[in-house]
């Protein structure tokens, strides 16, 4: 990747978003009230044609106490514990089908995917709200009743049980995501604490005030919308957002991380990526790809992630 004569106004550019003044204590009360509902983790074995993988349902509990699925991948010859990637989908997803995605197991980690609330096959319902799309504007009348609430506390608790497994080494834990699963993974790094490593390709709720003058894409169209139908929502719904938007969580942030972007990405454009990158308060790192979209590098950067991981987190066994 040879630098690109646009990087500089990038790595200048400043979000206008600014933090609550309640902001640490918001969700220092959000995970206490989760923590005292979580029952152990459960992994319960998949039967599938892999041969090099064993496969398990891990059930977990996150917002409310719910019960929260992932999909848990082992390297069948495995000795010892194991560093693990926690890995959220990107918006609508799911956690997916159990053979998908193998590149982590295969490469020695513990791989853990989160099936994220409502999205997906309804594994995981969300049931405060009825199912259907449009998760981004979910709940915007309150913090409280926000959607990515829920979400946000259930990436910090899915660490929290992931950390329980016998098969996985406590401190040597990472975070990984593209789009929503990039913003769930840097939020879920602070909210989690001791976090060894965050990789964040095309953050999506990353500078929401930004990301509406600069995206006519959906997601971030379905915020628009909402706004022409119902102007006088605005004004609540960016309040609501001030407690969800990943460049406050860059601006408290004790993880080392490493973000990824396509100068092409009209989804979540790379603006907003380098907003939460040039406020990120700990360690950091950024990858550009020039003719990339919201792919953010596609299976370069990925190689590029398992470099970042095996010097991080260390040998697999």
């Amino acid at each position: 990747m040879s630098a690109d004569p646009r990087e500089p106004a990038l790595r200048a550019y400043r979000s206008t978003q600014t933090p609550p003044d309640d902001f640490a204590a918001f969700w220092r009360g959000t995970l206490a009230e989760a923590r005292r509902a979580t029952q152990e983790p459960v992994a319960t074995p998949v039967d599938t044609p892999l041969e090099t993988v064993d496969v398990f349902d891990l059930a977990f509990s996150g917002y409310g106490g719910d019960r929260v699925h992932a999909w848990l991948r082992l390297p069948r010859h495995r000795h010892g514990r194991l560093p693990a990637v926690v890995h959220f989908t990107g918006y609508g997803a799911g956690r997916g089908q159990a053979i998908d995605d193998l590149t982590w197991s295969s490469a020695g980690y513990a791989h853990i995917v989160m099936d994220t609330r409502g999205q997906g096959d309804g594994s995981t319902p969300d049931r405060a709200w009825r199912d259907g799309t449009g998760y981004l504007t979910r709940g915007l009348e309150s913090p409280d009743a926000y959607y990515y609430r829920r979400v946000f506390t259930d990436a910090a608790l899915a660490v929290d049980a992931v950390r329980q497994l016998p098969d996985v080494d406590p401190a040597r834990v990472g975070l990984i995501g593209n789009s929503q699963g990039g913003g769930i993974a840097l939020a879920a790094a602070w909210l989690a604490d001791d976090v060894a490593a965050v990789l964040a390709q095309a953050p999506f709720l990353s500078d929401v005030p930004g990301a509406l003058t600069m995206s006519a894409r959906y997601p971030y169209q379905e915020l628009s919308d909402l706004f022409a139908r119902d102007r006088g929502r605005r004004a609540t719904a960016l309040a609501t957002l001030r407690y969800f938007d990943v460049v406050n969580f860059a601006r408290v942030a004790h993880t080392p991380a490493w973000f990824s972007c396509g100068l092409a990405d009209d989804i979540a454009p790379p603006a907003t990526t380098f907003a939460a990158y040039n406020e990120y308060a700990a360690a950091k790192e950024i990858a550009v790809w020039p003719s990339n979209g919201h792919d953010a590098g596609g299976s370069a950067d990925r190689l590029g992630a398992l470099a970042v991981l095996r010097r991080v987190l260390g040998a697999v066994s």
